[in-house]
């Protein structure tokens, strides 16, 4: 039991950390939160793309090491060379800083299918969202064995949360990540994670 919740943590502050990032799925999900439009449809949505994407990240990496076992090795180095260049760009962000917030400006989706259509776009066409799901969340699950869909779960609920938080807490949030320290501390905890992650999947190759 110990050991399923460890490793449920872990997932769960991984999946965090390569979520938590500053971008245009964030951005749009928090300004509709300020808005209160169309916010559960977008949450659910994100929500329910990331968990599709996880969980095929975690089968399609875990299918192929339990077929080649030597696999494992080579997506340890892969996976653990894309983890630490996460936290080398997090790193940059934290000691060069854009000097900008999340901005919330802007148009307002207009109506509920729009905002649809702009969620689902902004979720899956951006291939950044396959690298972080498919590739890198299914790598560290790998590493994982027996338990890496517990794994995969504490991943899932981790983009559950963050979402639901951005949507239904947005004016709160707003003005929190408005600020430019905000995700410089953020960033660090991202680069601090990403590193450890990393080195532990190159050490364990």
């Amino acid at each position: 039991m110990t050991s399923a919740l460890t490793t449920a943590a872990a997932g769960f502050g991984t999946g965090l950390s390569l979520i938590v990032a500053i971008g245009a799925q964030n951005t749009f999900v928090l300004r509709q939160g300020v808005r209160r439009d169309a916010v559960l449809p977008v949450v659910a949505i994100c929500a329910l793309s990331d968990a599709a994407l996880i969980a095929l990240g975690v089968a399609g990496v875990g299918a192929v090491v339990v077929a080649w076992p030597g696999a494992l090795t080579a997506v340890g180095w892969i996976g653990g060379a894309f983890l630490l260049g996460y936290g080398v760009l997090a790193a940059r962000r934290v000691l060069r800083p854009a000097g900008e917030g999340l901005r919330t400006e802007g148009e307002a989706a207009g109506s509920r299918r729009r905002a649809v259509l702009t969620c689902l776009a902004m979720t899956w066409l951006n291939p950044h969202v396959y690298l972080d799901t498919v590739f890198l969340l299914g790598s560290v699950a790998a590493d994982h064995g027996p338990l890496r869909w517990t794994f995969g779960l504490g991943a899932v609920l981790a983009s559950l949360c963050w979402f639901a938080a951005l949507g239904f807490g947005a004016r709160l949030l707003s003005r929190f990540l408005a600020r430019p320290t905000a995700w410089r501390v953020l960033d660090a905890l991202v680069a601090a994670t990403m590193v450890v992650l990393g080195l532990t999947l190159i050490a364990g190759a």
